[in-house]
C-alpha cells in the first residue's frame, strides 16, 4: 500500500511538475490517491494548472468530497435497485468475459431514475472545469452507473465515446489528434475505489498522442488506479487509456459514469427523446443545455424562416 502523506503537494501554474517528478503519492485520508491525479482545490485558482494536465500532463483531475454523503446515498440506493431488478443491459468492453456480463452492471438513462442525478451533472466545479475545456455550450452525452459486483472481470482497456472505435482508423478524419479535446468524463464515486475492489486502471499521459490500445503489456506496465473515496469525483479525458479492474473483494464498487461532450458531438445516450418530458419542463437553463433542447442542429432548413441566422450580425 503506498505511503500516505499529510498534505497535498502544491503544484504552481507555471511549470507544472512532468510524470515521475512529483512524491509518488498524494492522499487526503485513508483511501491514498496516486500521485498522477491532480487534486483540485480551487478551480478558479487553477483553472490554467488543469487545462494543461488534462490535456498534456496525466489526463486525470479529482475533486475530493464533491458530493454530500445524502447525495450519493440516495444515488447509491437507487442504483442498487435498479441493477438488482434488471441486470441484463447493454454494456461495453467486455468481449472476453461474456460468462460473466452479470457481474458488471449498467443502468442508463440516470437522468430519469431519480433527481439527485440532475443535481450532479450540475456540479459547479465540474461545470466550471467543462466549460472551460469543451466550450460554454458543452452538453451531456450520457450519465449511467456501473456496478462491479465481486467476481467481475473489469474490461479491456479502451478510450471514450467518440473515440471509442478508434480503431476502425479508416472511420475518422485524416490528421484527428488530441491537440484539443471532444470529451470529459466525470466518475463519480458510490463507493471507495481501492486496489482491491476494481478502482479504473489507466495509462498516465496516454491522451497525448490519441491511439486505441492496443498492447495490453504495455498497459499493464505503465497503468496506475483512480483511487479515492465516496463522495469524490475522478475527472479525466476521455482519450487516457482506461478500464475497470477485476473486483477481487466481496463488496460492490460502483460509480456514476458522466460524459461530457461539445456541442456539435453526438450524443451516447438519447438525452432528446430519452429524457421525460417532465423532467426537461422543470429543468433549469444549464440542464437544458445539457440534454440539448435548445440547440437547433440538426435543423429542417427548409423550414426554417427566411432570416440570415448565422453570422456576426445574424439576426436575434
Amino acid at each position: 500500500m503506498p505511503q500516505e502523506m499529510g498534505a497535498v503537494a502544491n503544484r504552481s501554474k507555471k511549470g507544472i511538475p512532468r510524470l515521475y517528478s512529483p512524491p509518488p503519492f498524494l492522499s487526503l485520508g485513508p483511501v491514498p490517491y496516486s500521485w498522477e491525479m491532480l487534486v483540485v482545490k480551487d478551480v478558479a485558482e487553477q483553472l490554467d494548472e488543469l487545462t494543461e494536465e488534462f490535456l498534456r500532463g496525466s489526463g486525470v483531475l479529482v475533486l475530493p468530497a464533491a458530493f454530500s454523503a445524502e447525495q450519493i446515498a440516495d444515488a447509491r440506493r437507487i442504483i442498487m435497485e435498479e441493477s438488482d431488478a434488471n441486470a441484463g443491459t447493454a454494456t461495453h468492453f467486455q468481449g472476453a468475459n461474456t460468462g460473466k456480463l452479470a457481474l458488471q452492471r449498467r443502468v442508463w438513462n440516470l437522468l430519469n431514475k431519480g433527481t439527485v442525478f440532475s443535481q450532479m451533472v450540475q456540479q459547479p466545479d465540474v461545470v466550471a472545469i467543462c466549460s472551460n475545456l469543451l466550450g460554454s455550450a458543452f452538453k451531456l452525452g450520457s450519465i449511467a452507473a456501473n456496478r462491479l459486483l465481486p467476481g467481475g472481470p473489469g474490461q479491456e482497456p479502451h478510450i471514450d465515446y467518440p473515440y471509442w472505435d478508434f480503431h476502425k482508423t479508416d472511420e475518422f478524419p485524416v490528421g484527428m489528434n488530441s491537440s484539443f479535446a471532444l470529451n470529459l468524463q466525470a466518475t463519480i464515486l458510490l463507493d471507495d475505489f481501492t486496489p482491491t475492489n476494481g478502482a479504473t486502471g489507466y495509462l498516465p499521459g496516454s491522451q497525448v498522442d490519441l491511439s486505441y490500445p492496443s498492447d495490453q503489456s504495455v498497459f499493464d506496465a505503465g497503468m496506475k488506479r483512480m483511487t479515492g473515496r465516496a463522495g469524490d469525483c475522478v475527472i479525466f479525458n476521455g482519450m487516457v487509456h482506461h478500464c475497470a479492474m477485476p473486483n477481487n473483494s466481496d463488496s460492490d464498487r460502483s460509480g456514476v459514469l458522466i460524459e461530457y461532450l461539445p456541442k456539435f458531438v453526438i450524443q451516447l445516450e438519447d438525452q432528446i427523446n430519452g429524457v421525460d418530458a417532465s423532467i426537461v419542463e422543470r429543468a433549469s437553463p444549464l440542464l437544458r443545455q445539457l440534454i440539448g433542447v435548445d440547440y437547433k442542429f440538426p435543423e429542417l432548413l427548409d423550414q426554417a424562416p427566411p432570416e440570415n441566422s448565422e453570422g456576426r450580425n445574424a439576426e436575434a
